[in-house]
């Protein structure tokens, strides 16, 4: 009965999408006061001549509609284009200490930012500071550093290609790769795990490509809440009957069936798609599993073919001219066995053999997956997994079929593209001694976790933050925060207040910039940036409101008074002339990466273009000159899993919240409404431990000898359908129970989606 569910916990019958999407934007607009100019705002989101959507990376359809929107990227949009103001009023009547009482949702719902800030340390509060000052104070505890890799500097993915290049020539100027950003703690496994198997980073297919698709597989990610776009074209899928198969430890609402806004008929009718044709619960962490379960099933399905007179289901002309490494990775799939893949995966061999019969039938497959396949101990070894299965069958470099990552920050690829990353390659150090005269340091600089652990071990006295909110997206707060508080040098360039603001070093500032949808004027006049999204289409984006502020700079011209600043004349780059034209910073970008070729006029073209993918053409950018096949040893993720009494947690977003932006309490589909201290757990594991929905719980991390303790109490158990020794909750407040140390050790990826814990009754 409802009234014996937790408070703020019901069921939810109604499909994802439809009525409770509108009536949701609806609510958003009015509460950030911008009925009338919101719904004008949602009008330009992702048409050409207009802004492209902060909210997800979804890519735009060739034919784009007034309504080529979602309920999330609604809430991205008037997030950002509120009403509200985070004025010199809030910093006067609040110090740091009151505002960090605040929640996260609280501080970033007070508005946009209007002014740069300097923290005073003797009255406890933010104060105005003018711009010319700012830089200078910058650019003195910058130049006060007697080495720069003493210096972190962070990126945000809804940085656009323009300023995400001018910060990387800046920090290369100034001496170091430390470059953490948010795709090492995201989609790092596949920078670094797909190069390795195909050439490159990046997904495979296009847009298009899912219109020939003969069958998409989607493993680890929820399309509903992340990157609801998708959600238009897995609909359309269906209602071609094509299947789509899913694996992942929740059943996500919007995956088992949808209401599309834009679709009059399910709107008028009260009606619904079913999205999943097969919907496969493994247990959080079963996916390396239960790949291999589908691998050994196509080598038995090949064999019993051949046995019966056939060829076989697999494409040999494509393994034999295409791939190195089968033989290696058949002798690994063959000495794991059925009765290892059921026990890791937790699904049954009927089930996978079940998933693997639809993949061989299918002549075009796709695979689709996201943090729930990368954010794990050996995130790595399971995007490599995916590409191995793909390649059985010929899989990668057609029509309709390829490996698709889903992102999530609306430009984290296009940021990696134009030079974000601490590792630099030759091509990227040769491109920038070709545009700008100097070769950079080609030593490897600092990821996310090694930027943090770094700035806790006093190696690394100044952090730069281009957007972003790194001390809450971080493992172990507790950790993190006490690290950020004793920093020289802490910089913030952002659009509204979040909590890393408020973890102030010896010297703070808060930068305020333009946004997506706000007119970015320069000499030049009206400027353009550029994003690139999930299958690597550039297109042009542009802001038409009037800023929050006229104090408000753009993030390029941010970056580039920095950079003034604290390298005066070094090597003579013209940062005024760049600014004054984006144009300019485009014909450098293309210099420096001769993908971007004819730059300016391509980005014109309606809908943009395509940067080259190799792997889409079969041409492999890879030390052997083919795709290789790569083994992944063993089934078990972390050894601490091992441990029988432990629980695999995953954390989770809700439908109210995008990466560290809470937008509100409710998480709809999964029947939360006004609060977020939940954990999700199956009803036997609740029996086992002596606990029942509603029990007020702490949950321990369970971490290395010598590590402390990693735990948060009273959270309220909510009994719930996911798969037996797997729990779920929200980040970032499950980052407590979790080590800095529990990361993918080839990419540095932590494994948020795969953390053992310990449950017990609330000892509070």
């Amino acid at each position: 009965m409802k009234d014996q569910r937790p408070e703020g916990i019901e069921q939810y019958d109604q499909p994802a999408g439809g009525w409770g999407a509108l009536k949701a934007v609806a609510k958003t607009l009015a509460h950030q006061q911008v009925l009338a100019q919101g719904t004008m705002t949602l009008l330009k989101a992702n048409q050409p001549g207009g802004f492209d959507c902060p909210g997800c990376a979804w890519p735009d359809p060739k034919h784009t509609s007034s309504f080529e929107f979602c309920e999330n990227g609604a809430k991205a949009i008037t997030w950002e284009s509120t009403a509200k103001r985070s004025g010199p009023e809030l910093f006067e009547n609040n110090t740091v200490s009151q505002l960090w009482k605040w929640t996260d949702h609280e501080l970033e719902d007070a508005g946009r930012l209007t002014m740069p800030l300097h923290y005073n340390s003797q009255t406890d509060r933010y104060e105005p500071i003018e711009w010319d000052e700012a830089f200078k104070l910058i650019a003195a505890e910058l130049n006060k550093l007697d080495d720069p890799n003493k210096a972190e500097f962070y990126t945000s993915g809804r940085a656009s290609n323009e300023a995400a290049f001018l910060y990387q020539l800046f920090v290369r100027a100034f001496g170091t790769n430390n470059f953490p950003d948010c795709s090492n703690m995201c989609h790092e496994a596949t920078s670094v795990g797909l190069p390795m198997s195909i050439g490159v980073g990046k997904g495979t297919v296009t847009l298009e490509d899912f219109d020939d698709a003969d069958a998409i597989f989607s493993f680890g990610h929820n399309p509903g809440t992340n990157h609801p776009r998708m959600m238009t074209t897995l609909h359309n899928a269906s209602r071609r009957g094509k299947p789509i198969v899913v694996f992942n430890p929740l059943k996500e609402h919007a995956l088992e069936r949808f209401a599309a806004p834009q679709d009059p008929v399910e709107m008028v009718t009260l009606s619904s798609t079913p999205i999943a044709s097969a919907y496969h619960q493994l247990r959080t962490g079963g996916d390396l599993a239960a790949l291999k379960g589908m691998m050994k099933a196509v080598f038995e399905r090949d064999a019993a073919d051949i046995a019966a007179g056939g060829s076989g289901v697999l494409d040999r002309g494509f393994i034999k001219e295409h791939t190195v490494g089968f033989d290696v990775l058949r002798a690994d799939v063959d000495a794991t066995s059925w009765d290892q893949i059921v026990a890791v995966s937790g699904l049954t061999k009927d089930a996978i053999e079940s998933a693997a019969d639809v993949y061989v039938k299918a002549k075009n497959v796709i695979v689709c997956y996201g943090m729930g396949i990368t954010q794990h101990a050996n995130g790595t070894g399971n995007v490599q997994q995916i590409a191995n299965l793909l390649m059985l069958r010929g899989n990668i470099g057609r029509q309709g079929a390829g490996i698709a990552p889903i992102r999530g920050h609306s430009n984290v690829q296009g940021d990696r593209t134009v030079g974000i990353t601490e590792i630099p390659n030759k091509a990227l150090l040769d491109g920038m001694e070709r545009a700008f005269g100097f070769r950079p340091s080609g030593e490897k600089g600092h990821n996310a976790i090694e930027a943090v652990e770094a700035i806790i071990a006093g190696q690394s006295k100044a952090l730069i933050c281009l957007g972003g909110n790194l001390a809450v997206a971080m493992s172990d707060p507790e950790a993190t925060w006490r690290g950020m508080r004793k920093l020289d040098l802490a910089v913030h360039i952002a659009t509204k207040l979040n909590r890393s603001h408020l973890l102030t070093a010896k010297t703070s500032l808060v930068l305020p910039c333009l946004g997506r949808t706000d007119l970015d004027t320069q000499a030049f006049g009206p400027q353009a940036v550029t994003v690139e999204d999930s299958m690597s289409m550039v297109h042009a984006s542009r802001g038409f409101l009037k800023p929050p502020s006229e104090a408000l700079k753009s993030e390029p011209a941010i970056v580039a008074n920095i950079a003034r600043a604290t390298l005066g004349d070094r090597y003579d780059i013209d940062w005024n002339g760049l600014i004054a034209d984006y144009d300019r910073i485009r014909e450098k970008i293309e210099v420096v990466f001769p993908d971007f070729h004819d730059f300016n006029k391509r980005v014109r073209a309606r809908g943009g273009f395509r940067l080259d993918v190799a792997a889409s053409f079969r041409r492999w950018n890879t030390k052997s000159g083919k795709a290789n096949f790569l083994v992944a040893p063993g089934l078990d993720e972390d050894p601490l899993i091992k441990n029988p009494d432990a629980l695999v947690l995953t954390t989770i977003r809700s439908h109210d919240q995008y990466n560290t932006t809470v937008y509100g309490l409710n998480d709809r589909y999964r029947g939360v409404f006004g609060r977020r201290d939940v954990i999700f757990m199956n009803r036997d594991d609740l029996a086992r431990l002596g606990l029942k929905d509603g029990d007020r719980i702490d949950i321990r991390g369970l971490v290395g000898a010598g590590e402390g303790t990693h735990l948060v109490r009273g959270f309220t158990a909510v009994e719930y359908n996911i798969p037996k020794g797997s729990a779920a909750g929200y980040y970032p407040e499950m980052n407590a129970v979790m080590s800095l140390r529990h990361y993918d050790r080839l990419s540095g990826t932590p494994s948020y989606k795969g953390v053992p814990v310990m449950v017990a009754a609330s000892s509070s």
